[in-house]
């Protein structure tokens, strides 16, 4: 719930049955017990009647469950956990992720610094909700997903949500929805419904990590985003970056293999009638929540695009381009490790001379595995690019040491890099590491953290883009003109690359000094 938004705004914003706020607040109604989203179609409560609250998570805290009409697990993720740079952001992040799953909330608090007390003491004032109570409502809305969007058998969809039991799974089912999972998918037209009880799955024998680690044919899901939205620039901007055998990209999809906690992936994204469809495969379905966490985080699809356009198109240079590619957004990663060797690699030279390097750096040193019969690439452990990066990667040898000590950096432990880092401490500990300079680092926060406001001066492709725009393009002058659209210079920096981009500019190569 955004902290600017006041009581009267936001009853207005669910009068009008804005869709616009969907995820970003919740509207808890006492006279019947129950939270939408603030578009649902309902007839609007009484504002007696009405609390609002940040998350489901704190709904459900306050004794509230899931309006069966609007289903407000069905919506967008919150944008405020990218806006955000405290505690409460960053651990939302991570939570998404699955780190709760997999660590515990002591996990969880040792990731950003905190005793799990403090933790929770801190989410709960903030959020309305605990640690624990937020990752039960991330598993709910995963558990939803794939009831209502798939048609794996019920145990699979509790263990793959996150869920230790199948009974757990069904309670909580039917606490935050007010159904049962048989109930819950039905709701889908023409569904063909499995039967779900209490002991589901259970007279097998097999443990819930052998369920979670049956290899489905596939998923294929449509993910729910916020409209504008830009496809076509999403699907542009990773193909021409995409690595042979590692991914591949065109005008109308995406796809890649990426590790995971359990073992690798493979996914798909691709834009067919208005939807968003994600097909994977996958070697764990424990996996299955944190790769849909992170194919949202790489297309940016909790954004507020209406209000970044609105921002930006108060300022005459931008509006035109604006209204001309509504909905831009800010393309994440899949692997922020990965990510840093990119933009290591990268330094200096062009992007299809990178994309060069890398791919040879991929094929000499990824691992190549079998994904549901399919032999498929990954891209090279951090271990193996820091023991044998020397051999494959070319250029200046400052350059490729640099690289390879990153590598062994992030290998060791010795360099932390997730998507709950504090955007300063991550910058300082990039910036302290030997070939790494404010380019890097902010390009990195920028993909990584999803951070929205970095605008990166020294690069020549960005400012040439600004002087296309009428912007002033010199650093110290285009820093100062992009002040005045903070805080979304992350998306002012992703429209001056696509002015730059166009057919009469070559792709340029920032010198050493501005990559730097």
């Amino acid at each position: 719930m955004s902290p600017n938004m006041t009581f009267d705004q936001r009853y207005a914003a669910i009068s009008a049955r804005d869709v616009r706020f969907d995820g970003q607040f919740v509207t808890a109604v006492r006279s019947t017990g129950i939270y939408c989203r603030p578009s649902c179609p309902a007839r609007t409560p009484k504002e007696a009647n009405v609390a609002f609250y940040p998350t489901s998570a704190a709904a459900h805290e306050a004794g509230y469950r899931a309006c069966k009409r609007c289903l407000p697990e069905a919506a967008p993720g919150s944008p405020d956990w990218n806006l955000r740079g405290d505690v409460a952001g960053r651990a939302m992040r991570l939570i998404a992720d699955g780190v709760v799953e997999r660590e515990g909330v002591s996990g969880l608090a040792a990731r950003l610094g905190y005793s799990s007390r403090h933790l929770t003491r801190v989410l709960a004032a903030e959020l309305g909700a605990g640690p624990l109570a937020l990752a039960r409502a991330h598993r709910a809305h995963t558990a939803r997903l794939l009831l209502v969007g798939t048609d794996l058998p019920a145990a699979d969809v509790a263990f793959s949500a996150g869920f230790a039991s199948v009974r757990q799974f069904n309670d909580t089912v039917r606490e935050v929805f007010g159904l049962t999972p048989t109930e819950l998918r039905a709701r889908r037209r023409g569904a063909a419904v499995d039967p779900i009880g209490p002991n589901s799955g259970g007279s097998s024998g097999r443990s819930g990590q052998q369920l979670a680690s049956r290899v489905p044919t596939g998923i294929d899901l449509a993910l729910p985003y916020r409209e504008p939205f830009d496809p076509a620039g999403l699907f542009a901007w990773m193909g021409v970056r995409a690595l042979a055998g590692v991914e591949e990209g065109d005008a109308l999809s995406f796809s890649r293999t990426l590790r995971l906690p359990h073992g690798p992936a493979w996914f798909r994204l691709s834009h067919e009638r208005g939807r968003l469809r994600l097909q994977a495969k996958l070697e764990s379905l424990a996996d299955l929540s944190t790769l849909v966490a992170r194919a949202r985080r790489l297309f940016d699809l909790d954004a507020d695009p209406l209000a970044i356009d609105e921002a930006l198109s108060r300022h005459p240079e931008l509006a035109r381009h604006v209204a001309e590619n509504p909905g831009i957004r800010l393309p994440g990663t899949a692997d922020p490790h990965e990510l840093l060797i990119r933009a290591m690699v990268g330094q200096q030279i062009s992007v299809a001379a990178a994309r060069t390097h890398l791919t040879r750096l991929a094929e000499a040193l990824g691992e190549r595995v079998a994904l549901a019969g399919e032999e498929r690439l990954l891209f090279p452990t951090m271990a193996a690019i820091a023991e044998r990066g020397p051999e494959i990667l070319r250029g200046p040898a400052a350059r490729v040491r640099a690289i390879t000590g990153a590598a062994a950096a992030l290998a060791s432990g010795e360099l932390s890099l997730t998507t709950g880092d504090a955007a300063a401490e991550q910058r300082a500990a990039l910036m302290a590491m030997p070939g790494i300079g404010a380019w890097t680092a902010d390009y990195v926060r920028m993909r990584v953290i999803g951070d929205p406001d970095v605008v990166l001066t020294g690069d020549v492709a960005l400012r040439t883009g600004a002087a296309r725009a009428g912007i002033p393009a010199e650093p110290r002058e285009l820093a100062a003109w992009a002040a005045r659209t903070a805080p979304w210079r992350s998306y002012l920096s992703m429209h001056l690359w696509r002015l730059a981009a166009g057919p009469a500019v070559a792709d340029p190569a920032p010198s050493p000094k501005e990559a730097q």
